[in-house]
């Protein structure tokens, strides 16, 4: 699904709300996320999942071509782990907790 349609469908499913509402709605919310994963913050959409961010220090690399050893820069990459509801609903199974 593209935010596109993301949007055509928030605006459809919602009696009152005008595509431009929609599409306001979907950018403030993807903007406040952006801004808190640039933060370092923790994002948790209970239900759905939750967005950290993962460090990688620097490091000696190597280029395969020539051999050459070459500095690697510290990076952040964002990380999605989904949650119970989201995994069950994706393979049609219901994860009931073992009564001992």
């Amino acid at each position: 699904m593209t935010k596109s349609e993301l949007i055509e469908k928030l605006s459809a499913k919602s009696n009152g709300l005008s595509h431009i509402d929609a599409n306001l709605a979907a950018n403030i919310v993807l903007e406040y996320m952006s801004t808190a994963l640039a933060k370092g913050e923790r994002i948790e959409i209970r239900g759905f999942g939750s967005f950290s961010l993962r460090h990688f220090p620097a490091r000696q690399g190597r280029n395969p071509k020539t051999g050459e050893t070459v500095q690697v820069v510290q990076r952040s990459a964002v990380h999605f782990k989904p949650g119970l509801e989201m995994c069950d609903r994706v393979n049609n199974t219901n994860h009931r907790i073992l009564e001992a």
